[in-house]
């Protein structure tokens, strides 16, 4: 039976590219990304640096999709808009992001997870501050 490893971690979505490096980390040492879910992590051994994994926020497009596969990046799975990738190393280096406005564009989606999130609590904070057991006081600090 092939061994497998589950771990629960949390990233904030501004901290994508601390995930990525765990997740390069976690296949340097022998651990390969094989399944994701909310917070958690499923990973099968491979030989330490076989592979590298990449994720990029971005909508579900079979296109996209198929152009990752042409470049022989395997697709891992998605989380909310989160994609994860995989592919081996012996292929070289395959950034998601070739240009600052590859970089940016992301960067925005990222941005414009955040204010959507923002807003949400700053609503709902000022909603529940008017609740009899004052609990409004958690959004208003999440939407700060």
């Amino acid at each position: 039976m092939l061994a497998r490893k589950k771990i629960r971690k949390v990233f904030w979505v501004w901290e994508y590219e601390k995930e990525e490096q765990w997740l390069n980390q976690m296949a340097q040492s022998g651990w390969l990304l094989d399944k994701i879910g909310f917070c958690t992590y499923y990973f099968v051994p491979c030989q330490p640096g076989e592979y590298i994994v990449r994720l990029e926020m971005h909508k579900h497009d079979a296109d996209y999709l198929s152009f990752m596969q042409e470049l022989d990046a395997e697709y891992i799975g998605r989380m909310a808009q989160w994609i994860y990738f995989r592919r081996k190393a012996e292929l070289g280096d395959f950034g998601l992001f070739h240009d600052i406005d590859s970089k940016l564009k992301h960067l925005d989606k990222v941005g414009k997870v955040l204010a959507i999130v923002g807003v949400a609590n700053l609503l709902i904070g000022l909603a529940n501050t008017f609740h009899p057991l004052n609990i409004g006081w958690i959004n208003l600090l999440c939407a700060t």
